[in-house]
């Protein structure tokens, strides 16, 4: 019963705080003096439930205040609201130590003298008493509070609020709305939920390119059909057996129910996967909503955060919090508070002026600091703004050259977007001294800190005179994470993108040698190279193309560029912690799944960049090829094998790998696609018949584009008419062959009459 006082004093002190601060700025807010009415008599019925009997005095005194404000026998003023919220910090006091606070005495003896002020006296008067230091002496700590009653019925905790069970006791039964019935589930079960959705998720729609499999069933069923019949067109002028005619009569009936029973096996089948998905979509997002809370519980404190600290300060000051509604997941949830309050602290310290400097500006006297929080491109964006004095470009470059950062004349030459990127660097402070509010520089490395961790962005923009504005964000949930697919050592592997800060295909002959290092220049900087290969695990691979794909890690001053071996796209991936038995697995962070099964493992960058710099500083770097692995005189020719078949794919790998060919393969007509802009090849091979773009659609995107039109293309499918053929060729392909020329030498001189032998 104790812990569900607490948690009493937590909402109905939030709830009552909200209300005092708005009665601040307007004491004749009827609506809002109600508020504070039902609370203070709330908490009053809940400590007499519990038997706190300095919280029933506290709570009933404050209902007192409330009462007179009510009658107009008292005007709620700045210093009333002073009184007021120690009351709210008073009951937190009593509900989380369950004993009676040393200054108890002199509380009540503020608001009992006021509240007895007889009715003819006029509301100065009574502001008067309350605002006057009593003497308080030891009758002031006996203050008479009734025994707590029997309690007339049973309470349940999961279906009863305390709230309406402490004012049922107080005041025997009223009116009110009905309590949600409310479960208590830990966050580990959840979690785990959540996972299981997401799992669910991921196979549902594995179901769609197994449908795409049976669809190209039925267009070979129907090819084989059709052939039949046209065999037996061809034989009807001849004398057949009745043997064979009765053979052909039941393999094109067979055929033909077959066609029909897969037809209709094939429409059950797409139902059930549109069923299925949208069952999986829906239960993940009512998982999902499970571990949403509303952005207000993380922002109850900041209001009166901000009233004091700007009286603390001698300012005046304001926060509007829009957005309170936005769901946001419950673990970033847990880990604003410190960053939100760091960012309000700066806007009160370093943005917002005194009232002197504001008037001079002629600015309002009060100024405002604004939170927002919404849903935006499938992220959370937080904005928090001032109207204060902004940031001065000049007087950080100084701060910037001060602390040695860099040089005098590579700060001239930043950017003011480049500055505000200094402002997050640990221990970087534009203030000389150390107050009890801020130049210790922590603030912003906090923010920036809990801001990576969730896989988000901070960024920072000001101008002078007129204010300055931070803007978070960050993923609407944990459990999902916007990824970068590169291949490494054969492998996937997913970069969350936060952590990425450019992608590019770099010239192997740009890559610089320094003392050992290499290096390579981006954007006038140089950055350090490293081979993803030596840090994920795995064999480097050979040099095989002039450019090598890297992707930029890090910030500021700490980027490297991982060499890896190609890049597979963006993915959204529904990640899953390892098994703790694993322990810490360097280098990465968590694992999912794609949307074929098949898992991928999630990088740990900033444990990447830690073993990268270990690895540097003992000169253990292996090095990134600066020029393509190729003999003598002589060079492997490439081709790129597109096929959705994993059995076709492999034969025509094994055989053109044989033959001495290097080989690259790719699943289906988008993934070729992809491989065919991001290599070098000397020949594309591909199948028609694939799942999100067929072979005609790529061969003419390859003819397309001016940087590829001139690679040959050769077409090699089952399908073997005439009409089939001559699409082929008319979409641009150089040959076109049937599947059935893999078993003699045909496919093999084709290639060969295309580009020529393997070694050039």
């Amino acid at each position: 019963m104790l812990e569900l006082f607490g948690l009493e004093v937590e909402t109905q002190g939030r709830a009552m705080t909200t209300a005092l601060l708005a009665l601040e700025r307007n004491p004749s807010d009827a609506d809002r003096l109600e508020e504070c009415m039902r609370a203070a008599h709330s908490l009053k019925g809940a400590a007499r439930i519990v038997g706190l009997d300095a919280g029933v005095s506290v709570a009933h005194a404050m209902e007192e205040c409330f009462v007179a404000a009510q009658l107009g026998h008292l005007v709620l003023r700045q210093n009333h609201i002073d009184r007021l919220l120690s009351g709210v910090d008073l009951l937190s006091r009593i509900g989380s130590a369950a004993e009676t606070p040393a200054e108890l005495g002199k509380f009540l003896a503020h608001f009992a003298q006021a509240v007895e002020t007889p009715k003819g006296t006029s509301s100065e008067s009574a502001e008067a008493v309350l605002l006057t230091e009593p003497a308080v002496t030891a009758s002031t700590h006996a203050v008479a509070v009734s025994p707590p009653e029997p309690a007339a019925v049973a309470l349940e905790p999961a279906a009863v609020s305390s709230v309406d069970a402490a004012a049922a006791r107080a005041d025997g039964p009223r009116q009110r709305d009905a309590a949600e019935r409310v479960l208590r589930v830990t966050a580990e079960k959840l979690n785990r939920l959540l996972g299981l959705t997401g799992e669910s998720l991921v196979e549902s729609r594995w179901l769609k390119s197994f449908t795409n499999s049976l669809v190209r069933l039925k267009r070979l069923h129907h090819e084989s059909s059709m052939a039949l019949a046209a065999a037996r067109e061809s034989l009807a002028g001849q004398v057949l057996d009745e043997q064979t005619e009765a053979s052909l009569s039941t393999s094109q009936r067979c055929l033909s129910q077959c066609e029909q029973l897969l037809f209709d096996r094939l429409a059950q089948l797409e139902l059930f996967d549109t069923r299925s998905t949208d069952l999986a979509n829906r239960l993940y997002d009512e998982a999902l909503a499970c571990s949403m809370r509303p952005f207000a519980d993380a922002v109850p404190r900041f209001p009166r955060m901000i009233r004091d600290l700007s009286r603390t300060l001698g300012k005046e000051a304001h926060l509007e919090i829009i957005g309170e509604s936005t769901q946001v997941d419950r673990d970033v949830l847990e880990k604003l508070d410190a960053p939100l309050g760091h960012l309000l602290r700066n806007a009160i310290d370093h943005g917002i002026e005194s009232p002197e400097l504001r008037r001079a500006g002629a600015k309002p006297v009060e100024g405002t600091i604004r939170m927002e929080a919404r849903h935006f491109a499938g992220m959370l964006q937080i904005n928090i703004s001032d109207d204060g004095a902004g940031l001065d470009p000049d007087a950080i470059r100084r701060a910037i050259v001060r602390r040695k950062l860099t040089t005098v004349e590579f700060a001239a030459a930043l950017s003011e977007a480049e500055l505000w990127e200094f402002l997050f660097l640990p221990g970087f402070s534009l203030r000389d001294a150390v107050t009890e509010t801020s130049g210790r520089g922590v603030g912003l490395d906090v923010v920036f800190d809990m801001v990576k961790k969730v896989s988000g962005t901070v960024r920072a923009s000001s101008k002078l005179g007129v204010g300055t504005k931070f803007l978070l964000q960050l993923p609407l949930t944990l459990s999902v994470v916007r990824t970068l697919l590169v291949e490494v050592a054969g492998e996937p592997f997913a970069f969350p993108l936060a952590y990425i800060s450019r992608t590019l295909m770099l010239s192997r002959e740009k890559i610089e040698m320094l003392e050992g290092r290499q290096l390579f220049e981006f954007e006038g900087v140089r950055i350090g190279l490293m081979s993803a290969s030596q840090l994920l695990g795995g064999v480097e691979q050979a040099a095989t193309a002039d450019h090598v794909p890297i992707v930029i890690i890090g910030e500021i001053s700490k980027r490297y560029g991982l060499a890896i071996d190609r890049f597979l796209g963006e993915r959204e991936l529904v990640v899953q912690p390892l098994d703790a038995r694993l322990g810490k697995v360097e280098g990465i962070a968590s694992a999912a799944l794609m949307e074929n099964g098949s898992p991928v493992l999630v990088v740990d960058v900033e444990d990447i960049l830690r073993a990268a710099q270990r690895l540097a500083s003992l000169g253990g770097l292996s090095k990134v090829p600066q020029r393509r692995a190729v003999v003598p005189g002589q060079q492997r020719k490439r081709v790129l094998v597109v096929d959705d078949s994993l059995t076709v794919r492999e034969l025509e790998r094994k055989l053109l790998d044989a033959r001495g060919y290097e080989v690259e393969v790719a699943v289906d007509g988008m993934e070729g696609w992809n491989a065919a802009r991001t290599g070098n090849f000397d020949l594309v091979m591909t199948d028609i018949d694939m799942p999100r773009m067929d072979g005609i659609e790529l061969v003419g995107l390859i003819r397309a584009d001016p940087n590829l039109k001139s690679i040959p293309v050769m077409i090699v499918s089952y399908k073997d008419r005439p009409e089939d053929r001559l699409r082929g060729l008319q979409a641009g392909a150089d040959q076109y062959l049937t599947k059935g020329s893999f078993h003699d030498e045909t496919l093999l001189t084709a290639v060969t009459d295309l580009i020529g032998e393997p070694l050039a």
